[in-house]
């Protein structure tokens, strides 16, 4: 249960896949990351012929990854439904003239689209790249990317058999008590996925009791790599503004100060940061976004302390 106030909001069940899929597609971001964009449903064929029409596809130019989207509900059976629906969308998305549809409908959405085109200039992608990078990134392997209202254990056992890598999110639903138009929805913090197969296979080294997705500054802190008091920088340009630099201040919890306010988390921080320099930006990466004094990320220190860990 949430409370706000007099309000209570009680956990219920999504009407039907169709809403969940339309609340993807509204904050695909807190899914898939910041420098991602999300193309909407399309068909596409195996190499037979056999049509197909994913919920959608996400590509994230930052990580070169993409993703074949399925927004799914738990009492769907695994074996009738999910795994014969996400092999056949698979297999399509693999043939030569699905990726050039994709690419071809990325193009087109960069042109007549202002807020995917400021993903590209942020990441100083110039329009004669655009497609070669796309087409680069297509080249790879889809990622399965599944938002779900909860996760079976046959669903997580699927998963792991897949060559394909596999993500799992749990999207959750709250309806106000005796005012059910009022809704309310629950997405996972920093992107975390309830299952990422991409993070269990990695080697043994790296592959520790602490995930990437787990750790906070918190853990930086016990580990000595980040010190209270520590004052962290971003520096940040809008599109038509002049470049901003920002300082929060590490709590002892954990948490950041930044601009009077107080957050939980790094992206967080930076997102307050970059709406206050005029972006319209929904998120924003602030593991990438903060540096400490000798120039290094918050990502960079995560991935000493899991180096760290792994020598144990």
């Amino acid at each position: 249960m949430l409370i706000f106030k007099d309000s209570k909001f009680i956990k219920a069940p999504f009407e039907n896949e169709a809403e969940l899929e339309q609340v993807v597609v509204d904050n695909y971001e807190y899914l898939f990351g910041p420098t991602s964009f999300y193309l909407p449903k399309t068909k596409i064929k195996t190499a037979d012929g056999f049509g197909t029409i994913p919920d959608g596809f996400a590509i994230d130019i930052g990580q070169h990854k993409w993703y074949l989207v399925e927004a799914e509900l738990m009492h769907h059976s695994v074996w009738n439904h999910i795994a014969p629906q996400v092999t056949k969308q698979l297999l399509a998305s693999r043939q030569p003239i699905a990726k050039r549809i994709l690419i071809d409908l990325a193009v087109e959405q960069y042109q007549s689209e202002n807020y995917t085109k400021e993903k590209f200039d942020d990441l100083n992608i110039p329009a004669i790249n655009v497609r070669q990078i796309l087409g680069d990134i297509l080249e790879t392997e889809p990622i399965i990317g599944i938002p779900i209202d909860g996760v079976t254990n046959d669903l997580k056992d699927w998963a792991r058999t897949l060559n394909s890598k596999v993500k799992l999110w749990v999207i959750s639903k709250f309806v106000e008590f005796n005012k059910p138009t009022n809704i309310v929805f629950e997405f996972p913090e920093e992107f975390k996925p309830e299952l990422d197969t991409e993070e269990e296979s990695k080697p043994i080294k790296t592959n520790t009791e602490i995930a990437q997705y787990d750790i906070e500054l918190s853990d930086l802190i016990n580990a000595g790599l980040l010190t209270v008091g520590d004052k962290l920088l971003m520096l940040y340009k809008p599109r038509n503004g002049q470049q901003r630099k920002y300082e929060a201040i590490v709590l002892e919890d954990g948490s950041l100060e930044l601009l009077g306010q107080q957050f939980s988390s790094p992206s967080y921080a930076a997102l307050a940061g970059i709406q206050d320099a005029g972006s319209d930006r929904k998120t924003v990466n602030g593991w990438t976004s903060w540096k400490n004094h000798k120039n290094k990320t918050l990502a960079d220190l995560r991935e000493q302390l899991l180096n760290m860990e792994a020598t144990k």
